[in-house]
Formats: C-alpha cells, sequence, structure tokens
C-alpha cells in the first residue's frame, strides 16, 4: 500500500517574512527519518502551508528531499485557494523530490462537491503526483461527504485519504464505512491525534500525526504493537499520552508543537502571524507535560 503507518508532519521553521530554514527543517526530518516513520509530510497544517509563498515551498521540499531521499517517502501539502496554483504546486512539489501530494479543498468562497470534484480531477490529471485527500473541515471549514469521497477515490492518481478521526466507540464503524465506498487499496487514514489511536486499532492505515513530527518515539512504537496484535500495550502507550493530548485540545496542536520545539531546543521559531505563540502560563504547562512525559516522548518507557 502506497499510504500506511505512521505519516509524521514536522512544523516549518520560518523567519518572519517567511522564509524556510532549511537547515531547521532538515533536522527535525532527520529525526523522523531515524525513528524510521513510514513517511514524512511537510507543509501539512502544521507545516503552515498557506502562509508559505510557492518558492518557499518548494524550497521547504527540497530540504527535506536532501534528508528522506531514498530511506523514508516524502509527502508535500499542495492545496492552494486557485486550481491552477494547487496544479503548480503539485508539479514543484514532483519536481523537488516528493513521491505524494496533499491536497485540501481550500476556500474563501464556500465551494460545492462539484466544485471540488473538479479542482481534485484537475490535479490528480496534471499535478505529476498521487494525490491523498486531505479533509480538514477545522481548517478549510469545507467537509468532505462519504459520498464525494468515493467519487474522488476513483479518479487515477488519487489513492488515499487523510480523515478526521471519529471518537474511539465510533472508530471501528468509521473506518467500515470508508472502506464500503472507497476502491480495494485505497488507503483510508485518519488525522486528530487525541483521538486517532482507536482508528488504527479498528483496522484504519494510517495515522497522520502532529505529534509524530516533532516526538515520533511513541507513535513509532504504537504502531509496532498494533501491527504484531499487542492492542493492549498500544492502548497503552496512547492512554500514557492523555496529558499531551489534552494540550491540543486545549490550544490546538500546531501552537501546542511550536512551543514544544522551543522548549526542547530542537528548533527556536515563531509559528507565522497572525498566530502568537503561546502565553507564558500556557508554555509552563507544555512544559511540565514534556517533562512529566520524558520517558514516553523519548522512547524510553
Amino acid at each position: 500500500m502506497i499510504a500506511g503507518g505512521l505519516i509524521a508532519f514536522p512544523i516549518t521553521p520560518m523567519d518572519a517574512s517567511g522564509r524556510v530554514d532549511g537547515e531547521a527543517l532538515q533536522r527535525l526530518v532527520r529525526r523522523l527519518v531515524e525513528a524510521e516513520v513510514d513517511a514524512v509530510c511537510v507543509l501539512g497544517s502544521t507545516g503552515s502551508y498557506p502562509f508559505l509563498a510557492r518558492d518557499e515551498r518548494r524550497r521547504a521540499i527540497e530540504a527535506a528531499a536532501a534528508e528522506t531521499s531514498g530511506r523514508v517517502p516524502l509527502w508535500a501539502g499542495v492545496g492552494a485557494l486557485r486550481t491552477d496554483a494547487a496544479v503548480l504546486h503539485a508539479q514543484d512539489a514532483a519536481a523537488a523530490g516528493a513521491a505524494m501530494g496533499l491536497l485540501a479543498p481550500m476556500s474563501y468562497t464556500p465551494l460545492t462537491d462539484e466544485e471540488v470534484e473538479t479542482h481534485f480531477a484537475a490535479v490528480a490529471r496534471d499535478g505529476g503526483l498521487p494525490l491523498c485527500i486531505y479533509d480538514n473541515p477545522a481548517s478549510t471549514h469545507f467537509a468532505i461527504s462519504d459520498a464525494l469521497v468515493e467519487r474522488l477515490s476513483r479518479m487515477t492518481n488519487v489513492v488515499a485519504l487523510k480523515s478526521p478521526s471519529p471518537p474511539g466507540p465510533e472508530a471501528k464503524d468509521r473506518v467500515q464505512a470508508l472502506r464500503s465506498r472507497t476502491p480495494e487499496g485505497f488507503s483510508v487514514g485518519f488525522s486528530g491525534d487525541a483521538t486517532a489511536a482507536e482508528t488504527m486499532i479498528a483496522g484504519g492505515d494510517a495515522w497522520y500525526s502532529v505529534l509524530g513530527g516533532l516526538f515520533p518515539a511513541p507513535l513509532v512504537a504504537f504502531r509496532r504493537a498494533v501491527a504484531t496484535g499487542d492492542l493492549e500495550g498500544a492502548r497503552r502507550l496512547d492512554r500514557a499520552l492523555t496529558p499531551m493530548w489534552d494540550l491540543f485540545r486545549a490550544f490546538s496542536g500546531l501552537r501546542v508543537i511550536y512551543a514544544a520545539a522551543d522548549l526542547t531546543g530542537l528548533c527556536q521559531v515563531d509559528p507565522p502571524r497572525p498566530i502568537l505563540p503561546l502565553a507564558p502560563a500556557a508554555q509552563a504547562k507544555v512544559a511540565a507535560v514534556i517533562e512529566e512525559l520524558g520517558p514516553v516522548l523519548n522512547g524510553a518507557a
């Protein structure tokens, strides 16, 4: 399967003008490669793709490709408000070394299903990359219905889905519902770290992880536990991360991960404006959780 396991999403270090710090991004990606994630996706929502100009997006992909080449598949977000821009981003990503494009239906004017279908068809046809459908209604304000997923999944070059994970008790039914509508071999994966664990236990193909983009060790261990049938061990790892999931719910994964990168010294950079760094009190909570979960986050527990 082209898209399975742990797909890790690093932040994109950049300065206040939006210029990408390629060396800092490479340090983050190198950690993911060494941890043996199944794929690295730059320029996802955690990678702040809407805030970056076209040339900076390509710089980010080229920097990441230098670390992943021949070792871990590299994905890249290719979303844009305009269809022609999304096609160009996909072509740039392919030329820079990406193996998969992550496409969200970005919009200012609310889109119809027909418009999103036409958008995907153009990027799938002309972009030069296989595509993963990125259903992220919290950010795009467009929810991709199951009926639309079914139509998109049958397009040439559309091979995977990144779907919001449901509450744990609904995971099995949700995985089965999506599988019933998509072709054999189509990858059904889930995002939303706080609830994604049960979707993997229920047979989901991929976990699209924000935490995994900075602290991959516990999620790689989780993936291996599921693969070997150690479901209680997998759930134990997920429960151990509850304090982090609580932070994600309270402050958003993006803000928490930027704070965590800074607090650990892995990457000292602020999120792109107008997003502000967490206030000192919130940063103190993040620091306390990192200290509490140190052995888990570093793969020692």
